[in-house]
Parts: C-alpha cells; sequence; structure tokens
C-alpha cells in the first residue's frame, strides 16, 4: 500500500508543479499586457501624407493634457495609433516643421492617461461634454483599468498562500489558491469582454474612415491567454488539494480499520 500511497503522492506533485508554471506563465502574459502599448492598433493607408498637411496640428493637438477623446482618436485614426490600457501612440515624422518636406523616416510619441483620465466620464458624443455621459462607456473603462489589477492581486495572494501550504507541508490549502486563480481568471475574462465592448462601443460613435484598418494587438491576446491558464492552474489545484484530502481520509479510516 505504500508503493501506491507514493505513487499518488508524485500524481500530485505533478499536478501542483503544472498549475504553479501555468500560474506563472498567466502572470507574465498578464503583467506584459498591461505594460505594452498594442491593445488596439490602427492601420493608415498612407500616414507620412495625413501628418505632412492637416493632420500635422491633429498630432501636435494629440500630445497635449488637454485633448479630448474625439480629438486623440481622430490622430490615432489618422497616424497608425495604437492603444494600451496606459498608453495612446502614434506614428509620426521625425521633423515635424512645416517647412520641412515629406519625410519617411517616422518615429512613435506616445502620452500616458493620467489616473483622472482612467476615471474621466464619458461622452454621448465624444468631444462634446453638453451631450451628456456615457454610462456604458464610462463604466466599461473604468473597469477595464481595475480588473486587471483585481487579477494580479489575486494571483499573488494565492502563491503567498501556496507558499503558506508548502511551509506547512499540507495541500489543503491549496483548494484557496485555486479558488482565487478562478476568481483572477474571471476578472480577466471580464477585462476582456470589457474592453472589446468598449472598442465596439467607441466605433459607433466614431467610426473608422475608408482608408483605416482597426484590429486588436498582440497584448490583448497575451490577456486573452491569460485568462484560460488561470482557469486550468485553478482547476488543477483544487483537484489536487481535494482528491489529496479525500484519499488521506480514506486511508486514515483504512488503518483504523
Amino acid at each position: 500500500y505504500s508503493s501506491k500511497g507514493t505513487m499518488m503522492d508524485n500524481r500530485f506533485a505533478t499536478a501542483l508543479v503544472i498549475a504553479c508554471v501555468l500560474s506563472l506563465i498567466s502572470t507574465i502574459y498578464m503583467a506584459a499586457s498591461i505594460g505594452t502599448d498594442f491593445w488596439y492598433e490602427y492601420h493608415t493607408l498612407s500616414p507620412a501624407e495625413n501628418v505632412s498637411e492637416a493632420g500635422r496640428s491633429i498630432w501636435e493637438e494629440f500630445v497635449s493634457e488637454e485633448a479630448d477623446e474625439k480629438t486623440y482618436t481622430d490622430a490615432l485614426f489618422r497616424c497608425n495609433g495604437t492603444v494600451g490600457l496606459w498608453r495612446r501612440c502614434i506614428t509620426v515624422p521625425k521633423n515635424s516643421h512645416w517647412y520641412s518636406p515629406p519625410e519617411t523616416d517616422m518615429t512613435t510619441n506616445c502620452i500616458s492617461f493620467s489616473l483622472s483620465d482612467q476615471f474621466m466620464e464619458k461622452y454621448i458624443e465624444p468631444g462634446n461634454h453638453n451631450s451628456g455621459t456615457d454610462l456604458n462607456r464610462t463604466y466599461l473603462w473604468r473597469l477595464q483599468f481595475l480588473l486587471p489589477f483585481v487579477s494580479l492581486g489575486l494571483m499573488c495572494f494565492g502563491a503567498l498562500i501556496g507558499l503558506c501550504a508548502c511551509a506547512c507541508r499540507s495541500l489543503y490549502p491549496a483548494i484557496a489558491t485555486g479558488v482565487l486563480h478562478f476568481l483572477a481568471g474571471l476578472c480577466t475574462l471580464g477585462l476582456v469582454g470589457c474592453y472589446v465592448a468598449g472598442i465596439e462601443l467607441l466605433h459607433k460613435k466614431l467610426p473608422l474612415p475608408d482608408d483605416v484598418r482597426g484590429e486588436f494587438g498582440w497584448s490583448f491576446c497575451l490577456a486573452c491567454v491569460s485568462a484560460p491558464l488561470q482557469f486550468m492552474a485553478a482547476a488543477l489545484f483544487i483537484w489536487a488539494a481535494r482528491t489529496n484530502r479525500k484519499e488521506f481520509t480514506l486511508l486514515k479510516a483504512y488503518r483504523v480499520a
């Protein structure tokens, strides 16, 4: 019976190792997606021409702290823009003087969303403060800012519980780690849903020009991959803890008998 018990211990240990690896990968993916600026990308057919004349004033307003949602969105459309959770970026010529000839040498300028920007109200007509508050877009924007940090916090807290479980030489606390990873996966899934819904609602208000193509970027894809990894890690943690507890109870009852 001892050899069988050893086999079961190895099985649980393997499940926990796999769960920890999945948890680590999902944490790295989540942190990378939060810190990068390629959640959504706009591709313009001729960005240099757009920037060289009428579009030049738009990208100059883009870097202004007073730029509203419509202003920076128009710049994103015209200048091969990318948007992250924390920053927005556009691609412009390095030499931006009006008397300079058109350039093919481009550079990327990025502006960070301030904390007040993250909680700022969105308007029914973007850029028009008198049009009233768009509650759907406002709360979607706030949730897409808060949910990734809640997800990372839950996973870090779960990791601490896992370390405590190792110190106590018990698998039972791993159930809490699994539950926290499951909740983190729900937060990540909610983040992805909020971001997609927010982009779709924005494009209904500000449709893409005919010569502009928009698509979700690799930062968004990292978040999409992170969610199922969190769910798989949660399932392995809970399975290993519950099954080990059940078999330990059966073994104890067998020995008593």
